[in-house]
């Protein structure tokens, strides 16, 4: 009886006006090569955050796959940046 876990990315969206990229990761427990079993956990990219001078600085994708990397390169495009910044400058915390 060999069990075994393994983890792939198995949904990338790419929502809302400013391109979020939505990861969906499951973590699939199997044994003897049947599965066993299959959890979810998501997690969010945005195109950046603003530094304390409101520069946006942008999210270093250098760690994720380059399947996600192709994808944030690809939507996050210096409109879609500018956007965001301007949406993030509009909606500070007083």
């Amino acid at each position: 009886m060999a069990l075994t876990k393994s983890t792939e990315n198995d949904k990338i969206e790419v929502v809302g006006e400013h391109k979020h990229v939505q990861i969906r990761t499951a973590t699939i427990i199997k044994e003897d090569g049947k599965e066993l079993s299959r959890s979810f956990t998501r997690r969010v990219l945005h195109v950046g955050t603003l530094d304390g001078s409101d520069n946006l600085v942008d999210t270093d994708v250098s760690s994720e796959s380059a399947e996600i990397q192709g994808i944030a390169n690809t939507v996050w495009t210096t409109d879609v940046k500018n956007s965001y910044k301007a949406f993030l400058i509009a909606n500070k915390p007083s």
